[in-house]
């Protein structure tokens, strides 16, 4: 063998090693996923080489993502879109063309992005946020919160709970010619924990009248007890998603020192007074039998660590929805789930379903068997999956059918 066939043979097996990575064996479009991942995991390669050469924080570089998404708010001949603020935040704004004087449904839009990275400009955000209101002749609210690592918890809570408390007056509502009886909160990932702990908060405020008809949850990150539930051991290297970097992102929601991130690995970093929080995700009561699989419960050790004095709000509902006694659920409006099988946080979405379901509160579960985190991204351009489309259909349907 030649130097160049031999060079060729050795440069294709590493380009093979490096695109290949195992997938769901009952995912329809293994391949393409597979160049998706790779593209991820090579953005994900150049933020940890920058952040040790001391070049980017690592959150900087993985931005690129959100940047190279960038979609201006163009509005078209359906719908009106315009960059404005609420409350001082930052949202981009959707108004539907048709039945200009009718009373509209209005969705108020999380994204998600591991309180780090996304936005409302992205195009996949953008589109679903246009054929949101396009479908459901809906006014969108779709919320740009400031982001991890330059601001912390509780900023992303409170830039949300800003806006969807100041959208719920009903002067506001009457401006916007929206009826009040027809109001969603929706979020994908981190935005449906921030839509989970918003639609919690505004229970137990005076100050709000109007009452959300519906919360929508789209495979949410919910609790920060038990980073060892059965979805994260199953999953721990699928695609878009893997358990290091959901460990890195709840890590950075909080602070820039990694040594919570390794703490959190260990998944021994419960301080005692905590403990009582262990019933919450206790998934050997929580979890429907099928997703139990071969697993054994083991509870997660109370350790030694001092996190819970130097980050209380690790353990706060605000930022783990998923920590409240039974009595912070009643109440709560319909709730519609979406979970996915091959999903580090499936497990957080199943648990709240069944607690919901416990406390009388109405939900609708939608599993995606076959699908892994941020599928209804996955909706245009060089991301798009046909299972992607699909899911993002069966939630317009929903709404347009609920709301």
């Amino acid at each position: 063998m030649g130097k160049k066939s031999l060079c060729l043979l050795i440069a294709s097996v590493l380009i093979a090693y490096y695109v290949y990575n195992p997938l769901p064996e009952n995912n329809e479009e293994g391949w393409k996923l597979m160049l998706i991942d790779a593209g991820f995991r090579t953005l994900g390669h150049m933020a940890g080489i920058a952040e040790k050469l001391g070049l980017a924080h690592y959150m900087e570089t993985m931005m690129m993502l959100t940047y190279l998404e960038y979609a201006a708010p163009v509005s078209d001949e359906k719908v009106t879109v315009t960059d404005t603020k609420m409350n001082d935040v930052p949202v981009r704004l959707y108004v539907p063309k048709e039945k200009p004087d009718s009373l509209k449904r209005a969705v108020i839009f999380i994204h998600g992005g591991g309180w780090c990275l996304g936005g409302t400009a992205m195009s996949s955000y953008d589109l679903l946020s246009r054929w949101t209101s396009e479908r459901l002749n809906a006014v969108v609210i779709s919320i740009e919160y400031r982001l991890a690592p330059k601001y912390h918890f509780p900023v992303q809570f409170e830039d949300v709970y800003a806006v969807t408390k100041y959208f719920l007056q009903r002067s506001v509502l009457e401006e916007h010619k929206v009826d009040p009886e027809r109001v969603c909160i929706s979020g994908d990932s981190a935005g449906g924990n921030l839509a989970a702990a918003v639609t919690q908060q505004l229970l137990d405020d005076p100050d709000v009248k109007v009452k959300l008809k519906i919360q929508v949850l789209i495979y949410p990150a919910l609790q920060t007890i038990d980073m060892n539930l059965p979805s994260y051991q199953d999953n721990k290297n699928m695609p878009i998603l893997p358990k290091s970097l959901m460990l890195r992102f709840w890590s950075e929601y909080f602070t820039t020192d990694l040594s919570l991130m390794e703490a959190i690995e260990t998944n021994q970093y419960v301080p005692p007074e905590f403990s009582h929080l262990f019933k919450f995700v206790n998934w050997s009561e929580w979890l429907p039998e099928r997703f139990k699989r071969d697993h054994v419960y083991t509870s997660p050790v109370p350790g030694k660590s001092k996190f819970g004095q130097k980050y209380p709000g690790f353990f706060d509902p605000r930022a783990a929805p998923l920590l409240v006694d039974d009595v912070k659920l009643r109440g709560l409006p319909l709730t519609y789930v979406i979970t996915c099988q091959h999903d580090v946080l499936r497990d957080d979405g199943l648990m709240y379903v069944s607690r919901l379901r416990k406390v009388g509160v109405p939900v609708i579960h939608e599993h995606l068997e076959g699908a892994i985190h941020g599928m209804l991204l996955m909706n245009s351009g060089p991301l798009f999956l046909n299972g992607g489309q699909i899911a993002v259909n069966n939630y317009i349907e929903w709404l347009n059918k609920n709301l």
